[in-house]
Order: C-alpha cells, then structure tokens, then sequence
C-alpha cells in the first residue's frame, strides 16, 4: 500500500471523537503502510497540553480499541503526533499552527502535502476555514478538509459555510463526511442492486411497493439535551444518514464506479425529489417525543431541555422522486429516540401478485446494516405436513471471522480521503437538495408552531414510536415491516 505524504491537523484533537474513532484508524492506516515514514498529526485545542500528554492519548487509544498490538509500533506511530494549543478564535494562533506544520513538513518530507479535520463543535467550521484561508495554512502539495456532520442547521447556514470553505478548497477536495456511508452494508446497497439479475430486474415500481427505511435508537438524548434541543431527529439524522440510504436505494445506475459518474448519478436522481408542501407535511409526517417511564425522564424533563420543547425525538415521513428506477415508489422512513431495540434496518416490499394458494405473501429483501450485518429474502414455501405455505428467509450473512475483518467506517472512510477517492461523501449539490426537502419540513412545522396546535405525538419509551406513524402509508393494506 502507498506510504502518502501528509501533514494532517486535526481541530479537536482532545476530544471524544479523536480518541474514540480517528487515532485508532490512523493507526490501522500506519499498521497498512498507507502512512508510515513521511507524515505527521498536529493535534490542536484548547487546553494546554505538550507533545508527550498527547501522545500518551493516543497510545490509550489504541489500546482500548485493539486487543493486541506490538508496543513498538505503537511508541512509533504516537511519535509522529504534536500538539498545539490553540484557540480557533484567534488569529495570531493561526500563525503559530502553520509554522509548525512547515517544520515538520521539512523533518518528515511531506511535499506540501495538507489535510484539515475538523473534529469539534460545529459552530466553529466557519471560523476554522476562513483563518485557514486568510492565514494562507494550505501547502504547495494537496489540501483536502474533511468536515464532520452537521454541515449548517438550514440551508442558508450551511450555503454560507460552503462558501468559507470554497474560499480555500476546490469542492474536489471537501469531504463531508458521514460514517454510515463507511459502514458495511451500506456500502453493500449498490453491489446488491447492480451486480444480481434476480434483483436488478425487478427494481423499479412495476414491483417494488415501497421501501421502509428504520433507524431506531435505544437512548435518550441523555447528556446531549442542550445540542439535541437545537436540532432534533429530522436534522440529526434524516437530513444525513437516512438521505444518503435513500439516494444509494433510489439512484439510477451509474456509468462506471468512479466517483465522477456515481456522484452524476445521484445528483441526475436528486433533481427529481419531490420537496413537500405544507399540505404534504402534515398528511405524510409524524413528530413525537418520548414520555417518561420508571427508569428513564420524559425528553421534556430532560437535563438542558425546555420543558415546552416542541423539538421531536422521533419523526416518521416519506420521499418520492419522478425520475429513476423506482420513480413514484413511496419510500417510508422513521427514526428516534427510546426505541425498544438499537437497529438500523431496510426493507424493500415487493408487490403481491395473484396466485392459486391465495393467502400468499408478498417476498421482501431486507438489510440489516446494525447491529448485525445481514441480507435476507423472504419467500414463499410449501409446508412439510399440512396444506398451505410457509415464510422462509434467505440469508447472507457473514461469519464471526469475516466480522472480525470489517473496519470500522472511519477506517474506511479516512482511506478515502488520504488517496483521494470522495465516491462515499457527500457533495455540495446533493447536500443542498437534502436542506431543501429539510427546511420544508422544518417550516411547515414552524408554522404549525406559531398559531398555537404543534402536532407532536407521545410515545412510551421502548416501543415502536408513537401510532400515528403507522397513518403516513398511500394505502390501508401498508404497514411497517419491522415491528
């Protein structure tokens, strides 16, 4: 694998995120030879810590996430980290910064090589890529800026973060990054669709009913009040990991697997998404919030929420689009809080035909990308000792062993970036039309709010969500998959 040369510098690198999830990549990374001998972390935050403190979290890192490693490798990987202190706010601190990432550009040989994270609160982003712009921190060799979600709270906010960052970077070279699109079965959507003749042949409205798309969380918002407050299930999670599923599901099929011609063909499927009216809004969507129970608060008693909140924790809706493979197919999607059981889930329901057995269900394909990772389809059987038929599953799944192998999606997901490959980000067109389809939403509910009637749904915790959800299907005979 390609040793690259790069100076990485990661702004918020005392926080959860580094620890958890990119120090324990980087390193897989080092272990793969994809950078070994010509790179270098600058670790930048707040608080004053030296070299060495850093690198004594970075060790710890790996350490909590790896069973075994060679403590060489990891005293040699650690002694490529810095640490600056920095306040994102002030410029002279800037000045500081790209002195030190050109003395260890020339110790490690970087070429100009630079790659920006920004691992902390999103309010800042803007901050970060107008000094990384007016204190001229970009290399002579590549600039590439990886920005964690979420990018704006609308659209008007997330424009103008485009427009500091454009101001630095070229869009070929942003990396809006989303971690479900490094996850396994994710990434497993577009060779199930285009490499099988048993499911290819049959993706389009003549057979596909609807898609069903469930991202159920198990928590609360816990020690997050104050930040879910602001934000809420459809900007938290629909605007992002939900809208990359549908357009991998929806899109048409690409040219070729180059990141140009997939990008092409999911902003060709994107055009054609059908922004919901007010009307629309409120005959297709369910809000809710959860109630309390005897070991977990109601989310309006929650720490840091106002107890008049009408942000929800739980929202239901649908998306149509005019063009594509499944044009005018209804897809359904759902997500919260305090749900029974932690899962990520895909079905796409088949239509039913007309048969001599009669009572005959309709065959489903099923991806289950967390907590397992699984496909499976649902036919139709004779039973062994009595008339009638029976449901059967057939299953891909992965063994223990080959689980063992999948990395992480930040894992993967860095890889990208390092050699350029931004086929699994998002881009600025696709990232539009999504606050497009959000700030619908978003305003509708608003108006609802101001004349006084919000229609918020309550819903026990470890259940399902609220009922209401199960009203927003085109037809009676509808109803969820997973239940």
């Amino acid at each position: 694998m390609k040793n690259i040369p790069v100076i990485m510098i990661i702004f918020g690198g005392s926080g959860d995120l580094a620890h958890r999830k990119l120090y324990p990549s980087l390193f897989n990374l080092y272990e793969q030879g994809l950078i070994h001998d010509n790179f270098a972390v600058i670790g930048t935050a707040r608080r004053p810590w030296s070299h060495e403190y850093l690198r004594e979290q970075v060790s710890d890192a790996i350490h909590e996430t790896h069973d075994q490693v060679d403590e060489n490798e990891v005293k040699a990987f650690a002694s490529h980290f810095y640490y600056q202190s920095h306040d994102v706010t002030n410029v002279e601190h800037y000045v500081t910064l790209k002195k030190l990432a050109q003395e260890l550009d020339d110790r490690y040989s970087a070429q100009g090589n630079r790659l920006f994270y920004m691992a902390m609160a999103p309010r800042f982003f803007g901050t970060i890529a107008t000094h990384i712009n007016d204190q001229h921190l970009t290399g002579s060799g590549f600039n590439r800026i990886v920005v964690e979600k979420p990018f704006g709270h609308d659209l008007a906010s997330a424009e103008q973060l485009n427009k500091e960052i454009t101001a630095s970077f070229d869009e070929n070279d942003i990396f809006r990054i989303d971690h479900y699109l490094g996850k396994e079965m994710i990434q497993n959507i577009m060779p199930m669709r285009f490499t099988n003749p048993l499911i290819k042949n049959i993706w389009s409205g003549e057979y596909i009913k609807n898609i069903q798309i469930t991202l159920a969380e198990r928590l609360g918002v816990e020690a997050r009040g104050g930040y879910y407050d602001t934000s809420g299930a459809l900007r938290d999670m629909v605007q992002n990991h939900i809208f990359q599923i549908i357009t991998l599901l929806a899109m048409p099929e690409p040219k070729d697997l180059s990141s140009d011609s997939v990008h092409q063909a999911k902003q060709e499927l994107l055009k054609s998404l059908i922004i919901p009216t007010p009307e629309e809004v409120e005959k297709n969507f369910v809000r809710g919030q959860y109630l309390g129970s005897d070991t977990t608060f109601a989310y309006k008693k929650e720490p840091n929420v106002d107890p008049d909140s009408t942000t929800e924790t739980y929202v239901a809706g649908k998306t149509k689009f005019t063009s594509g493979p499944i044009a005018g197919v209804p897809i359904y999607f759902r997500t919260g809080k305090e749900f029974k059981e932690k899962k990520t889930r895909i079905d796409i329901v088949l239509k039913h035909i007309n048969n001599p057995y009669g009572q005959a269900h309709s065959n489903n394909i099923t991806i289950e990308v967390d907590p397992e990772s699984k496909i499976y389809i649902t036919i139709n059987g004779k039973k062994i000792d009595e008339p009638g038929i029976r449901r059967e599953d057939l299953t891909y799944v992965f063994s223990k062993e080959e689980m063992a192998k999948v990395p992480d999606g930040y894992e993967r997901l860095l890889h990208d970036v390092f050699v350029n490959d931004s086929t699994n980000f998002t881009h600025w067109s696709e990232l539009k039309r999504y606050w497009e389809f959000i700030d619908a939403v978003e305003d509708a509910w608003q108006k609802e709010n101001e004349a006084g009637n919000p229609e918020i749904a309550q819903y026990l915790p470890y259940r399902m969500g609220p009922k209401e959800a199960d009203n927003i299907f085109e037809s009676p005979t509808e109803h969820w998959i997973y239940e």
